[in-house]
C-alpha cells in the first residue's frame, strides 16, 4: 500500500506540530521518513495513526508524537555522535541517523535488528552502526557519545551510561516501573549531572544486566 507525503504531512501537523513541537528540523524529518515502512504488513493502514504499534518479538514501535518528544529534548544540531538503545523497528533509528553525524544503534532482538538494517539501507541510510546485545550496558567501545536515547523503560539512571557521555552531553530516558514511566533529560554541564524530569509514559521494559530481568514482572 503506498503512502503519500501528504499523509505525513497531517500526521506532522496535528499530532506533533499540534502538540507543541516547532523545531523545524524535527518537524522536517518526519515529514519525510516514511513510517509505514518500519511496521509489520497487518498494520500499514494504521501506520501514521496517534498510537504505538505492536512489531515483532513483543516490543512495539512507539506513538509519533513521543518518538519527536524525545527526538526534540535531545536537541541535534547535525554533528552529533549517538547512541540508541533498544533500535525496535528502525524507525526512531532513522530519525536519528537523518539528523546526526552518526548512530550507534543496539538491540537484543537479532531478528528487529537485521529487519531494521534492511529498511534503513532501503532507505539509503548509512550512517548507522548496528550491534546486537545488551543495551542496558551501552557501547563503552565506542564511547564517548554526545547523546544517547534509551527506547525502553529503565529502573533508574545508570551511572555506566551517564560515563559513556561526553562533556556537555545529553541523555534522553523513561524511568520508573515496567507499567509507567516519567521521561528524563540527563545532561553534563561543567563536570555535574543534571537530570529534568518531563513527560509520563509507557514504554516496554529495557531487559539487560544493568535493567531489568527477563523473568522479573
Amino acid at each position: 500500500m503506498d503512502r503519500t507525503p501528504e499523509e505525513r504531512h497531517r500526521m506532522v501537523e496535528i499530532q506533533i506540530k499540534g502538540r507543541g513541537i516547532f523545531n523545524p528540523r524535527v518537524l522536517e524529518v518526519f515529514k519525510n521518513i516514511p513510517r509505514h515502512r518500519f511496521v509489520p504488513a497487518r498494520h500499514v493502514r494504521n501506520a501514521y495513526s496517534d498510537h504505538p504499534i505492536g512489531i515483532a518479538c513483543a516490543q512495539t514501535i512507539s506513538q509519533p508524537y513521543m518518538v519527536a518528544r524525545m527526538t526534540e529534548l535531545l536537541d541535534l544540531l547535525g554533528d552529533e555522535k549517538v547512541l540508541e538503545i533498544g533500535t525496535g523497528s528502525g524507525y526512531q533509528t532513522a530519525i536519528l541517523a537523518s539528523l546526526s553525524r552518526h548512530v550507534t544503534t543496539i538491540e537484543r532482538f537479532e531478528e528487529l535488528s537485521c529487519q531494521a538494517k534492511r529498511v534503513l539501507a532501503d532507505l539509503s541510510i548509512h550512517n548507522v552502526e548496528f550491534i546486537v546485545g545488551d543495551g542496558s550496558v551501552g557501547a563503552p567501545e565506542h564511547a564517548p557519545f554526545d547523546r544517547i536515547l534509551i527506547t525502553a523503560a529503565s529502573p533508574s539512571i545508570s551511572e555506566d551510561l551517564v560515563g559513556q557521555m561526553s562533556e556537555e552531553g545529553k541523555m534522553v530516558i523513561p524511568v520508573g516501573s515496567r507499567s509507567s514511566q516519567t521521561l528524563y533529560v540527563v545532561r553534563c554541564a561543567h563536570g555535574k549531572i543534571l537530570k529534568e524530569e518531563y513527560d509520563a509514559c509507557v514504554f516496554v521494559p529495557l531487559i539487560g544486566r544493568l535493567a531489568w530481568h527477563e523473568s522479573e514482572s
